[in-house]
């Protein structure tokens, strides 16, 4: 069987989870696509099957030296934020496209979360940090662990076999 590349294998994982994420008019879908060189995103509501707004390192205006790093990422997520809310959407539901939720990709939708999309997100996330620096983390040392104490009755019990008759 000829193996897969990743290519095929990526767009397998964004059809699986196609099958989950689905955009409409009051929550539209962010979708991500990642080149070697750019990165693309854009709101979509499948409802209506329309584009709302779109952004990538391939314009003009977001274009710098390179597109294909976590700097780019984070300027198209910042313009696709800005768009977004000047379309009236404040809530999105993410759609990584079968990427890893890592690098460029993570760093695309971090800066949406900051520029004000999901704004109930970022706030959920700051409170579970805020909890989990608030309990002290409490580690046992090895002089406070219990000590079992070995007794015979633990010892494997050897049986004989017919062979030593």
């Amino acid at each position: 069987m000829a193996q897969k590349s990743r290519a095929d294998i990526r767009r397998g994982v964004h059809s699986r989870i196609r099958k989950k994420v689905r955009g409409s008019s009051d929550r539209p879908r962010l979708a991500v696509f990642r080149s070697l060189n750019h990165i693309y995103a854009q709101l979509i509501d499948d409802d209506n099957g329309t584009t709302l707004a779109t952004a990538s390192t391939a314009e003009k205006v977001l274009a710098g030296k390179t597109g294909g790093n976590i700097e780019a990422a984070r300027g198209v997520g910042k313009a696709i934020a800005e768009r977004a809310i000047k379309a009236g959407v404040e809530t999105v539901v993410y759609d990584r496209g079968g990427y890893v939720y890592h690098g460029r990709v993570k760093a695309l939708l971090d800066a949406t979360r900051e520029a004000g999309l999901n704004k109930n997100e970022a706030a959920e996330k700051a409170v579970k940090e805020e909890s989990k620096s608030d309990e002290p983390v409490k580690k046992e040392s090895k002089a406070e662990k219990p000590v079992k104490e070995k007794s015979k009755a633990d010892k494997p019990v050897k049986k004989e076999s017919k062979d030593e008759e």
